[in-house]
């Protein structure tokens, strides 16, 4: 007599396959990055009624949100340590409590010194969060469905972004801008309820338990042949995120003082792109395990800067090309960002893969910080939408850095 088994193929097959516990983890992860976007997302959203509260130029504008993308570069090395010496869920809510608390205290900030020490520090959990959240996912993943499954988590950073767009257009319909910024910054207390989730139900993978606890990793994701791996993912990591926060940081503030909307205005302008982005991150990452993870980076960097370009350069009385242009511009900038959990997660062992994971991709944050920022010191002489396009040359560098980097789409984790 013979038995067989027949291989769940169905359209959430990926999700079905992580198992009870896998599911959990999820769950824990998506709401802890969609809810770090929101957090994030709650600056850009008010930047310019901060600018007029504080009489700010756009050079300290700027500042505020490099700050912390530089901090996130500490917040993730470490959290990437922890991670592989404490465990994947303890570091997890560890991360969400941090940024959860800073970003409330952004909102009972007097003067700018103030908020930019405040929203600096809450960069710590803002990095920390993403290298505990997508190692915690993926170590439950089949290496067939990981690109897309991790993908899903990224997709959370869309779900976020577009609650904070819809608070920050309520808030902003009945709050004046001298205190609605400050609303915005307190509701950043929401990711705290996801705490109790995370350590009542969520626990790292069977295989990840096992693995004997290491400390001091810092130093051998910088030794032998995994130097190089290090060296051109932290590259990688860094263009694509020069290009992606330069449009993080700057967009409503381009649209509102470059397209002459209001906050509410710019409200359908954001549908279009956070639709887009959505949409971007889960099509992407079905496109990290069909076409591999090298071509897709490849495919959306390219994409992304010949938007940013269109985007920012169309000319006035266009704005409804603008509105429409949003989408494909939310899918591209988006899809990119598909594969990072995965890949960085098949470039390093499991003794390392916190480690090497947390480091790269926010040491990438930090120096693609600078491109932010150029566009705060170079806005008044170029305009907003002209400083812009040093976020399309990001894009430049991570496609070089590629040619450093082995693909590894279908490898089992080690």
């Amino acid at each position: 007599m013979s038995t067989s088994t027949t291989e769940d193929t169905g359209r959430f097959a990926w999700f079905r396959s992580l198992g009870q516990k896998g599911r959990r983890a999820f769950v824990g992860a998506f709401g802890g990055y969609g809810l770090d976007s929101y957090d994030y997302w709650v600056l850009p959203l008010s930047l310019v009624a901060i600018t007029g509260y504080f009489g700010l130029t756009k050079a300290e504008a700027g500042l505020l949100g490099t700050s912390t993308l530089l901090m996130s570069a500490i917040g993730g090395a470490v959290a990437g340590v922890m991670a592989d010496r404490f465990g994947r869920s303890k570091t997890l809510v560890i991360t969400v409590a941090a940024y959860a608390f800073f970003t409330v205290l952004c909102g009972f900030a007097t003067n700018y010194e103030t908020l930019l020490v405040f929203r600096a520090l809450q960069g710590l959990g803002f990095g920390g969060e993403w290298a505990a959240g997508a190692i915690l996912v993926a170590e439950y993943c089949k290496p067939k469905y990981r690109g897309r499954t991790v993908a899903f988590i990224q997709s959370a950073w869309a779900v976020g972004w577009g609650l904070a767009v819809l608070i920050n257009t309520l808030v902003a319909s009945f709050a004046d801008p001298a205190i609605s910024w400050r609303i915005m910054f307190w509701t950043g207390a929401l990711p705290a309820i996801l705490i109790f989730y995370v350590r009542r139900n969520v626990e790292d993978a069977p295989e990840t338990k096992a693995q004997p606890r290491e400390s001091g990793t810092f130093a051998k994701i910088f030794q032998g042949p995994i130097l190089k791996t290090t060296v051109f993912a932290s590259l990688l990591a860094t263009g694509v995120q020069g290009g992606y926060y330069t449009l993080a940081l700057w967009l409503p503030a381009f649209l509102q003082t470059g397209r002459g909307l209001t906050i509410i205005g710019t409200g359908a302008y954001l549908a279009f792109l956070i639709t887009g982005a959505w949409i971007g991150y889960v099509s992407g990452g079905y496109l990290t395990d069909y076409l591999g993870r090298k071509k897709t980076f490849t495919l959306f960097a390219i994409a992304s800067a010949l938007l940013i370009v269109a985007y920012t350069q169309i000319p006035n009385g266009a704005n409804t090309l603008v509105m429409f242009l949003g989408f494909p511009l939310g899918f591209c900038m988006s899809a990119i960002f598909s594969g990072f959990g995965s890949y960085l997660s098949e470039l390093y062992p499991t003794r390392l893969r916190g480690t090497g994971q947390g480091f790269t991709y926010n040491l990438g944050r930090a120096f693609g910080a600078v491109f932010p920022g150029l566009v705060g010191f170079m806005a008044d002489r170029m305009g907003i939408g002209g400083a812009m396009l040093f976020g399309a040359a990001a894009y430049g560098i991570g496609v070089l850095a590629l040619i450093w980097l082995p693909e590894t789409v279908n490898k089992e984790l080690e």
